[in-house]
């Protein structure tokens, strides 16, 4: 069995708890540590607490790593040498370099990296900084994770320094029982009189589309209501809360449990919302997210715009709505007439891709972790973890 030191960023985020679900489904053992994200986050039983971090504060961040390097060899006393670390995001990198060396420095690293932070991106000694010590901490890596081809054409090969082979992971649906497959999506176009209803699920973070969407729906009087459930970035809006609240056709239902209500709450909706600016042109313009296969394989019929990845992705699939201007009146001018029949015509093509598009199987799980498996460069080591006085680094001194 593959034992896996998980590290995240986010112990609460519900990427984690897939990527585990996932990685366990496979047949590896998952231990993971990592940081909460604001004090009144709760660590799920058996993970290792690193320490507390906040959204959007990126110095803070960098702090909270240093030190928990500190205090890593406590934190990880008493775990099994694993056979492999994962480190979500840059600032777990380094942490995997610590870890490494706590258990003997020959322990493949791995880098996921589903987002490219926008400082990565800049041209000036903030940007080269950031990517120098991405250089740097990825120098063990043995094999990079990401979830869209944008990001590898884009970052990756041009910009990175990275040397390590690519496996491109995209964020599809995990799907253990086959429950998926066996239960088709069904058309619910609405009754004579109700509204066409637009889900916007997951990370929420888009101020612009918030602002965006509740302008159309306005504008539109009532013909349209805008669903949202997930985690709001709270850091990214003035007030979300009180925002959402003041607006007449737009609800918000709080975070949801993923794959088990994905079934339930796409149901309630005719089209998914995949369009994000939060990184306008640069980020939000690669990704593939997470909504994008959940809400095609409930039939929820996306909206994308034009020139963005997610779009690409679906125009080679030939489904789904494109929009050419994030204005209002755009939106309104291609949702507008929707007719049943439309409606029925956009859901039979999305339908008619085939759920093996969009969802990650037990078979894939098992390809993954055999895959992870193939990069153990020694699996002699089983020892548990010593005293931190006790143990020695790479290099013969003591840590």
């Amino acid at each position: 069995m593959l034992d896996v030191l998980y590290l995240a960023h986010d112990v609460a985020d519900p990427a984690i708890r897939r990527r585990t679900l996932t990685l366990e489904a496979g047949g590896a053992k998952v231990t993971v540590a990592g940081f909460r994200r604001g004090a009144d986050t709760a660590c799920a039983n058996g993970v290792i607490e690193l320490g507390v971090t906040k959204d959007g504060k990126f110095a803070q961040r960098i702090s909270a790593v240093g030190k928990a390097a500190m205090v890593l060899g406590s934190k990880l006393r008493g775990t099994g040498r694993p056979g492999i670390i994962i480190a979500r995001n840059l600032e777990m990198l380094a942490l995997a370099n610590r870890a490494n060396t706590i258990f003997g420095g020959d322990i493949p690293i791995v880098y996921e990296c589903l987002d490219i932070h926008r400082l990565l991106l800049r041209k000036d000694f903030a940007g080269r900084t950031l990517r120098a010590a991405e250089q740097y901490l990825g120098r063990n890596v043995s094999l990079l994770v990401t979830s869209s081809p944008a990001f590898i054409e884009n970052y990756f090969r041009p910009i990175s320094q990275l040397k390590a082979p690519t496996l491109l992971l995209e964020n599809k649906v995990i799907d253990l029982g086959g429950a998926t497959a066996a239960k088709p999506a069904l058309p619910r176009p609405p009754e004579p009189g109700a509204p066409w209803k637009i889900g916007w699920f997951g990370a929420l973070r888009c101020r612009k589309s918030l602002k965006f969407l509740a302008e159309f729906s306005r504008a539109m009087d009532g013909k349209f209501e805008i669903v949202l459930r997930g985690r709001p970035a709270y850091s990214e809006f003035d007030d979300f809360d009180g925002f959402v609240k003041n607006e007449p056709f737009m609800t918000f239902h709080g975070a949801y449990r993923n794959p088990e209500d994905l079934a339930a709450i796409y149901h309630e909706v005719h089209f998914s919302w995949g369009i994000d600016f939060f990184e306008e042109g640069l980020n939000s313009s690669w990704l593939l997210p997470n909504r994008l296969y959940e809400g095609c394989l409930y039939g929820a019929v996306p909206i994308a715009m034009r020139g963005t990845e997610t779009a690409r992705f679906l125009s080679a699939k030939h489904i789904g709505l494109l929009l050419d201007r994030a204005e209002s009146g755009v939106l309104a001018r291609l949702l507008g007439d929707m007719t049943s029949a439309r409606y029925l015509a956009e859901f039979d093509r999305v339908v008619g891709t085939g759920s093996e598009n969009w969802i990650f199987d037990k078979g894939d799980c098992q390809r993954l972790v055999h895959r992870l498996t193939a990069l153990r460069a020694n699996d002699a080591h089983s020892a548990t973890l010593q005293e931190p006085s006790q143990t020695q680094n790479s290099k013969g001194g003591l840590l």
